[in-house]
Order: C-alpha cells, then sequence, then structure tokens
C-alpha cells in the first residue's frame, strides 16, 4: 500500500511539474523549438505586390542549431542566419516579435534578409510581413513545414 501511495504522490509532482514547464515557456521558445524540428519551404513570397515565390522553389530551409540557416535544393546550397528577437522600435506591428533572416548572396537569397514581423504562426507554418523602409512597399514571406 505504501508503494502505491509513493507512485501516486510521484506521479502528481511530475505532472504539477511538467505543466509550470509548459506554461513558463514563451512564444519564441516555442517557436524557436518547431522551427528546428523539421526542414521548411517557402509557399510564398511577395515583394512590393510581386509574386516571386518561384525563385525559392525546391529548396528547403533547415533551421538549425546556433541560428545556422540552410536553404538547399540538392544542387545548390546557401548558408545564412536566423533568430527570433524581441521586435525594434522601428516596427509599425503590434507584434512582439521579429523572425530575422540574413544571407549575405546570391541576390534572390538575399531579398529574404530582414526582420520579418510574424503575423501568424503554427507548428505547420508562418506567415510573416515586412514594410519596407526604403519604398514603403510591403513584403509577404510564408514558410511551411515539409
Amino acid at each position: 500500500m505504501k508503494k502505491l501511495i509513493f507512485l501516486t504522490f510521484l506521479a502528481a509532482v511530475l505532472a504539477c511539474t511538467n505543466d509550470s514547464d509548459d506554461s513558463s515557456r514563451t512564444i519564441q521558445d516555442q517557436i524557436n523549438d518547431n522551427v528546428q524540428i523539421s526542414t521548411w519551404r517557402i509557399t510564398k513570397y511577395i515583394d512590393s505586390g510581386d509574386d516571386e515565390t518561384n525563385h525559392y522553389t525546391g529548396f528547403n530551409f533547415d533551421f538549425g542549431a546556433s541560428n545556422i540557416l540552410t536553404a538547399s535544393n540538392g544542387t545548390n546550397t546557401y548558408t545564412g542566419t536566423w533568430s527570433i528577437t524581441d521586435s525594434n522600435s522601428n516596427d509599425d506591428s503590434s507584434n512582439d516579435l521579429d523572425f530575422n533572416i540574413f544571407f549575405a548572396a546570391p541576390s534572390d537569397f538575399e531579398e529574404l534578409s530582414d526582420d520579418w514581423d510574424i503575423i501568424t504562426q503554427s507548428s505547420q507554418k508562418i506567415e510573416l510581413m515586412d514594410v519596407s523602409g526604403g519604398n514603403g512597399g510591403t513584403d509577404f514571406l510564408t514558410f511551411e513545414k515539409n
């Protein structure tokens, strides 16, 4: 009987510990973990009204550890960086987080380099938006999990 009571107590303690761990996780932590689980593909890239999604067809994006971002289509591989940070004061979005992407080259991938506002995010899709400081155009970028 003592073993049964102890095991019941231990299960209750573990359940409470797991619950408190989940509630203390921030949305930033959840997004960080989510993007690193699988590879992603771009399903929409609108640059100031122009649909340029086809520039990324066939590329898989790996948001790896140490903020290393890799885009590969089996023939070409490009490496950049990624991070999720608190939004800076210049953003007009009510969202508190930026999804930062940086590629130095080539130019198609350099176009993705920005501090994107997160519109929506789920375990399967992340929709991003950026209002350009230069021409005032709005860009949209959507990643979907493979």
